[in-house]
């Protein structure tokens, strides 16, 4: 009898594999390390002094998620230790005195490093924490998860944050979300604390003080996330030519990720499709400029859709990716997206049978006052206590690094 195992299934099998195998060999190295100081004299530890928080980044591109973080934690005198993924990390060349940034390797390194920390309160946006690689550390006391998106807290690949311990969030449905899912997989019950969008607060405060951009020519941005379901793996080059024959100014912007996961696609199309006057291609780290000088947002389920209409309070139009959720949290729900009800009033869907008449659709999205109006329901929604993310983080981070180190005492 043959066996067949699926490509989904057969890579994650792997993925554990090479992580069993990861921990295996640095788990011996952890005891050569322990037997050599030993053998020196020296006293066996486990790890360095419990460092009283942490960050953890596994890419560039969410400096801006923490920095708003960082800042105020400097401010209040608390010293970090941010570990990142990335060498060219604009954190590592932060401002802030009681910011220390290091560079702690790639992939299975970085995670290795994880596994073993000493901390009280670890904060990240990675998920993943316990499911594969990056495991509890048993010297770590609290993890805190944060979104990089102010959208379902539900859209991450399953099991993506059952094993933190609190969650900040941005909205009332993502708490709604997550108790359904630790009832369904009878998990203990995560803190969560609704502390708004730190980075929407501080890109908020950018663009009131540089105002709306310079006059400049209809100006259309195609930011699609990636993946099979993701703009331009459904749509390919069809939906750029239908967006030239419009006479407006694009710009694309592929998802940071597509760069490496879909290198080949990425590459054919900037090829048939090279920057002219009419075209450029992004790929800044930071998006506020290219989002400021855009009219208009074409996206599909990427979380730039609630920056772009939110912050610029512009409108957007999404595209029906054909959304598999089977390999999501929102699988386990049976019920419809809270941004599948989000995105009817932020803008018009864009479909393979209206595509031709694309030009149209834009023109109207820009004129048509409903979703003004849908943008300010969505926000009461999803974006509490606007102005205050960063404040009410590190508020609750300090309050749980307190409530840690005196139940220590009291042992």
């Amino acid at each position: 009898m043959k066996f067949y195992i699926d490509p989904g299934t057969g890579s994650m099998l792997f993925t554990v594999l090479i992580g069993v195998i990861g921990a295996a060999i640095y788990s011996a190295r952890m005891l050569i390390i322990k037997l050599r100081f030993k053998v020196s004299g020296g006293k066996i530890t486990e790890s360095d002094e419990k460092m009283p928080f942490v960050i953890f980044s596994d890419d560039k591109r969410y400096w801006n998620i923490f920095a708003p973080i960082c800042r105020e934690m400097d401010k209040r005198g608390k010293d970090i230790v941010y570990m990142t993924a990335s060498e060219d990390d604009p954190a590592l060349s932060n401002p802030y005195p009681h910011v220390k940034a290091e560079f702690i390797g790639k992939d299975n390194k970085a995670f290795t490093r994880l596994n073993f920390m000493n901390a009280s309160v670890v904060l990240s946006t990675t998920p993943g924490l316990d499911v594969y690689q990056w495991k509890r550390s048993k010297q770590v006391q609290y993890y805190v998860h944060i979104p990089h998106a102010a959208n379902d807290i539900t859209l991450y690949r399953m099991f993506g944050i059952d094993y933190y311990d609190s969650i900040l969030l941005s909205g009332q449905y993502q708490a709604d979300d997550i108790r359904k899912l630790e009832e369904l997989r009878n998990l203990p019950q995560k803190e969560l604390i609704q502390v708004g969008i730190p980075y929407m607060d501080e890109m908020t405060t950018r663009f009131q003080k540089l105002g709306p951009a310079p006059a400049h020519p209809r100006t259309i941005l195609l930011a699609p996330s990636w993946g099979q379901s993701a703009i331009l793996n459904v749509y390919g080059g069809k939906i750029i030519d239908v967006l030239l024959k419009t006479g407006y100014h694009v710009i694309i912007r592929p998802h940071p990720q597509s760069f490496k996961s879909e290198t080949a696609m990425i590459e054919k199309l900037m090829k048939e499709y090279p920057e002219s006057d009419q075209l450029e291609w992004n790929r800044d780290t930071d998006n506020f400029d290219v989002l400021r000088c855009s009219d208009i947002l074409i996206s599909d389920f990427s979380g730039v859709i609630f920056d772009f209409a939110l912050i610029y309070d512009k409108p957007v139009i999404y595209t029906d990716p054909r959304f598999d959720l089977s390999l999501y949290d929102a699988w386990w729900l049976n019920k419809p997206l809270w941004t599948a009800s989000a995105l009817p009033r932020l803008g018009s869907q864009l479909t393979e049978e209206n595509m031709e008449n694309l030009k149209d659709l834009i023109d109207t999205c820009l004129t048509d006052p409903r979703y003004a109006e849908g943008r300010y329901q969505i926000k009461k929604e999803t974006w509490v206590h606007e102005g205050e993310g960063a404040r009410r983080a590190v508020d609750y981070l300090i309050a749980k690094y307190d409530e840690l180190t005196s139940a220590d005492k009291d042992k």
